[in-house]
């Protein structure tokens, strides 16, 4: 998949879209979706930490490597994390060129605010591929004291239409639409040229995006927005107590997991 045949779907077909951070993982999901994100969700998902703002450029860089090792077929995007991007085009520009040329990824992912319009156009203009990303935007979760749905108000409407205008007009190839109404949803999608990608936007998207480790039901708790698809929590739970047993009882390793070599000239 390339940044025109995603552009390209828009009113045609539905695009689907998954998060990656491993190759393991990404080889997995490849040949079922058009994009494989390596967002800086991986920050909470992988490491363990509370939001993703103490993510670094290097750490995406390395999962974004990870991933583009293993796919063949999907558009590999890769999040520009907090701290990589706001304070310059230049900056913004710095970035995206390592990203792209240290991992072989397609294209980067920016939280855009209004005023980031002008540095999407920058790097559009430069030859680097943006997706953007509105509504909920979880690197500003510390501006909004916790991660919250967003177009509650008139206000709050009206910026995240703002928002997205603006990102579609700088160049971005399609948006990922997160955490608003089904009718604000729909409104943005009719009024935008690029693609939405939804997470937590209702079907009125374009396309969807869930964060694959969530959908596979590997954490306790998920968002509202998300639907489980397996329950490999439970699995790796009882695969993990069974082994734990057979090594304490003597059971593992047994005939079948043990190397006998017969004695030379025998």
């Amino acid at each position: 998949m390339t940044v025109p045949d995603i552009r390209a779907l828009k009113g045609r077909e539905k695009i689907v879209c998954l998060t990656a951070y491993t190759a393991p993982m990404a080889a997995l999901l490849d040949p079922h979706v058009d994009l494989l994100l390596v967002g800086d969700s991986l920050g909470m998902v992988v490491h363990g930490l509370p939001t993703p703002t103490a993510v670094t450029l290097d750490m995406m860089i390395l999962h974004g490597q990870a991933v583009v090792r293993a796919s063949s077929h999907a558009l590999v995007v890769v999040d520009l994390p907090f701290g990589s991007f706001e304070a310059s085009p230049e900056q913004a520009y710095l970035a995206s060129v390592r990203v792209l040329k240290e991992t072989g990824c397609q294209a980067v992912k920016i939280e855009a605010g209004e005023a980031l319009a002008p540095t999407i156009a920058f790097l559009v203009e430069r030859g680097v591929p943006v997706m953007g990303h509105v509504g909920l935007r979880p690197q500003a979760v510390h501006v909004d004291g916790g991660f919250r749905a967003k177009g509650r108000s008139d206000e709050e409407r009206a910026r995240v239409i703002a928002e997205a205008r603006a990102a579609d007009e700088a160049g971005c190839f399609s948006i990922v639409l997160e955490g608003v109404a089904e009718t604000l949803a729909r409104e943005i999608t009719a009024g935008v040229r690029a693609p939405t990608v939804g997470i937590g936007a209702s079907a009125a998207c374009d396309g969807q995006v869930l964060v694959t480790d969530d959908m596979l039901g590997l954490f306790e708790w998920t968002p509202k927005f998300v639907r489980r698809y397996a329950d490999i929590r439970t699995t790796i739970n009882d695969a993990v107590a069974r082994y734990a047993a057979d090594v304490r009882a003597a059971a593992f390793p047994g005939e079948a997991e043990v190397y006998r070599f017969k004695p030379k000239g025998s």
